[in-house]
C-alpha cells in the first residue's frame, strides 16, 4: 500500500472516526456542484485579498464539508452575494419571527 501524505492521513483518520456521511440524492448534488464549478471556471479577473487566518481556516473546513476546493467555495459565495442570492441567516430568522408575530397579532 502506498504511504499517505499528511493531508491524506488526516482524511483517512476522519473517515475512520465516522465524521463522513452519505450524500442524499447524489445525482442532484453532483449537478448542483457541477454548476458551481462551471460558474467558477468562467474566470476573467484575478483578485488578491487579505483575510484572517481564522477566517481562512473556517472557510477551508466548510469547503471540505461541501466537498469543494476552498477557492471554489469563496468564488461561489462571492457570486451568490453579487447576484443577490446570498441571504444572511440572521435576516432570514428575523423575517420569519416578524411574519409569525404578524400572524399571531
Amino acid at each position: 500500500m502506498a504511504r499517505l501524505d499528511t493531508d491524506e492521513k488526516a482524511l483517512a483518520d476522519s473517515v475512520e472516526r465516522g465524521e463522513w456521511r452519505s450524500v442524499r440524492d447524489l445525482q442532484r448534488q453532483r449537478k448542483r456542484y457541477q454548476k458551481y464549478a462551471e460558474a467558477t471556471l468562467r474566470k476573467d479577473r484575478r483578485v488578491n485579498i487579505r483575510i484572517s487566518g481564522q477566517d481562512l481556516t473556517a472557510i477551508q473546513k466548510r469547503a471540505i464539508e461541501e466537498g469543494l476546493p476552498y477557492q471554489t467555495l469563496i468564488a461561489s459565495l462571492l457570486h451568490k452575494y453579487a447576484s443577490g442570492r446570498l441571504i444572511e441567516r440572521s435576516l432570514t430568522r428575523r423575517s420569519s419571527r416578524r411574519r409569525a408575530a404578524e400572524t399571531k397579532g
